[in-house]
């Protein structure tokens, strides 16, 4: 089992799909408190991305997380109900606004939230909204809704192209017969979106094409559910992920000729159309093993939460206050932790309520510390021989340089952070910056110590450092 002691270490987090909201004392958008799974990372949004106290109908919710760093967030907030015109390609409607729905682009790796302009089509349901960053690279991404129409042979995707900075929409052929589509997410795999029914299949296609062609991905033949079966309660039993490269698809939803299990499969080629059984487990098998019994969880069929993107064998389920993860392969347990979410209370969990997310260089360093942004130096750790991972503040005379360091990277990528957070300053000031920073390098270490505490507690190692402001530094540090 992880111990609460051991400093988490990992490339990739379990991220809670509902934010908390407080204002900041840095003036960031949004800020992550990581830490390593099976424990679950927060998001935290600051009144201007969700300017209401948010109410169990009412809240901030992450649509997708992509390793870029880029999260799409929904922020959903009440209104005066108002009559709405619904107008779409070959029909119109009327309904009841009953709430105000905003959508965000935020950048992890700068505390930055970027609003979506309201298009001029309405957006019908964030379940159909995905994330993909362009191929082209440059920060550009592509926010696009799939917008089906029921007993049509057409489509509408809706797409925002952060290149363009406005909504344009893409008629497509709809390949399906008459069934209402039941999303549940939209997934960012191989350059293309990917719209998710968990009864029925996945739809893809690449949103940066000129005209765009929709192909449809069954679930495995026995595994497909009639037309709403499992409305509502699929994503307790079922996911769709990318683990270890590859899609995969978890299923435990009950079957009345089946002792209940888990099964994962694998669509190793997506043009293949073809879904690989990899492991199917018992949890009888599960619970009868010592490593489950450790955990002193009962035999109780538990709710499924993700797969791990790394290593498609481990699987993670949430029972009583606890996520932990299973090689289902082994049938034994590899991971238990209590759980922490802003919302919903365990009775309601599903797999929509966490997401896994492989963070992007920058914030993959593991630790405990909520961080805005940060700067990681590893060239301090190479010349001075440091035990990683430590965590630092860089301060450069109280500018907007103060950040929370983690990880370690070249030196080299350091200077080349401080250029895009400058925004292209003059040569000379970069040239400055550059002195200031390598001045200041043996006071980065008394605040790598100290902020990693740890390291001083577990490693039993103390710096051996001297220059004037030490002890102010320290103090003011260690208040923090």
């Amino acid at each position: 089992m992880a111990s609460p002691s051991t400093p988490p270490s990992s490339s990739w987090v379990i991220l809670g799909s509902i934010p908390s909201v407080s204002t900041p004392t840095d003036g960031a958008d949004a800020s992550v408190a990581l830490t390593a799974p099976p424990r679950i990372s927060i998001l935290t949004v600051s009144p201007r991305v969700f300017p209401n106290p948010p109410t169990p109908h009412f809240f901030p919710f992450v649509l997708a997380a992509d390793p870029s760093g880029m999260l799409l967030l929904q922020a959903n907030l009440r209104c005066t109900p108002t009559r709405e015109a619904i107008d779409r390609p070959y029909t119109k409607s009327v309904s009841w606004k009953l709430d105000d729905r905003r959508y965000f682009v935020l950048d992890a790796t700068t505390s930055s939230a970027f609003q979506l302009p309201d298009p001029a089509a309405t957006i019908l349901h964030q379940a159909l909204l995905g994330l993909v960053v362009s191929p082209g690279g440059g920060g550009h991404y592509m926010v696009a809704e799939l917008q089906p129409i029921i007993g049509m042979d057409m489509a509408t995707l809706l797409c925002f192209s952060s290149e363009v900075g406005e909504w344009v929409e893409k008629h497509v052929h709809y390949p399906l017969p008459p069934r209402p589509w039941a999303a549940i997410c939209v997934l960012s795999h191989l350059g293309r979106l990917w719209w998710v029914d968990l009864s029925w299949g996945l739809i893809t296609c690449d949103p940066f094409a000129d005209d765009p062609v929709l192909g449809f991905i069954p679930l495995p033949a026995e595994r497909v559910l009639k037309c709403r079966e499992g409305w509502g309660v699929a994503d307790k039993y079922r996911c769709v992920g990318v683990s270890g490269a590859k899609l995969r698809f978890v299923d435990m939803y009950p079957r009345s000729e089946c002792a209940p299990n888990v099964a994962v499969w694998t669509l190793a080629d997506p043009e293949s159309k073809e879904w690989t059984l990899e492991h199917e487990a018992r949890f009888t098998e599960i619970w009868a093993d010592e490593s489950y019994q450790a955990t002193g969880l009962p035999n109780k069929i538990p709710v499924l939460a993700l797969i791990h993107p790394r290593n498609p064998d481990v699987v993670y389920f949430v029972l009583e206050e606890h996520l932990f993860g299973v090689d289902v392969r082994a049938r034994k347990v590899v991971e238990c932790e209590v759980y922490g979410l802003v919302a919903p209370p365990s009775c309601r969990m599903a797999s929509r309520f966490v997401r896994a997310w492989e963070l992007p260089r920058a914030l993959s360093s593991g630790n405990d510390t909520p961080f805005p942004c940060r700067l990681v130096l590893g060239h301090l750790l190479e010349l001075h021989h440091l035990p990683p991972p430590l965590l630092a503040d860089a301060l450069d005379g109280g500018t907007r340089w103060r950040r929370n360091l983690a990880g370690f990277i070249p030196f080299a990528t350091l200077m080349k952070e401080a250029e895009r957070e400058a925004g292209q300053r003059e040569e000379e000031h970069l040239a400055d910056m550059r002195r200031q920073v390598k001045h200041r390098q043996k006071l980065l270490l008394l605040q790598v110590c100290l902020a990693s505490k740890w390291v001083v507690k577990q490693v039993g190692w103390r710096p051996q450092l001297s220059g004037q402001g030490i002890e102010e530094q320290i103090a003011a540090t260690q208040a923090k």
